[in-house]
């Protein structure tokens, strides 16, 4: 039996501001194409979520928005992404944190504590979403320590919910 979304509700104006004014960050595309669209929230297996016309493309952790796998599929940003390379694709895919030796590339934007997108650097595909846990410059520089929090991957149980 699939996962019921609970409490879903359109969001207020006030609400969908805040949520335009981080995306607007992100990629400015992006944001564009969302102020046209319906806006709702809801709880979906105990993770609160923000759906895109119908479409689960936000996650919200300690009041931070994070894109969904999905989500970063469907809109394909530019900013805030982490190129990993291939030797660390499995231990993403199993949940592990992204480790500061295994990123080729980053985006220099990104701040610590920023949601963040990570990929393979082979073919670009989104593994993981997570929070930085430094800059994007240091990220490439540093050779050692955690550089991302994997917050949601490929193969969680977040990815089957919405798969």
């Amino acid at each position: 039996m699939a996962a019921q979304i609970k409490n879903r509700h359109r969001l207020k104006k006030r609400e969908i501001k805040q949520i335009l004014e981080w995306i607007k960050d992100f990629d400015n595309k992006l944001f564009l194409n969302i102020q046209k669209a319906m806006v709702e929230t809801g709880v979906l297996d105990g993770y609160k979520i923000i759906l895109i016309d119908g479409e689960i493309d936000f996650l919200v952790i300690e009041d931070k928005i994070f894109f969904t796998l999905h989500g970063i599929y469907r809109h394909n940003p530019e900013k805030h992404f982490v190129v990993v390379d291939m030797g660390a694709v499995g231990f993403i895919t199993n949940g592990a944190d992204i480790m500061a030796p295994g990123i080729v590339d980053a985006d220099i934007s990104i701040m610590e504590k920023d949601p963040v997108w990570i990929c393979d650097e082979r073919h670009r595909k989104p593994l993981a979403v997570g929070m930085a846990l430094m800059n994007g410059e240091k990220m490439i520089k540093e050779k050692h320590g955690k550089a991302v929090k994997n917050i949601h991957h490929v193969g969680d149980r977040l990815w089957s919910l919405i798969k």
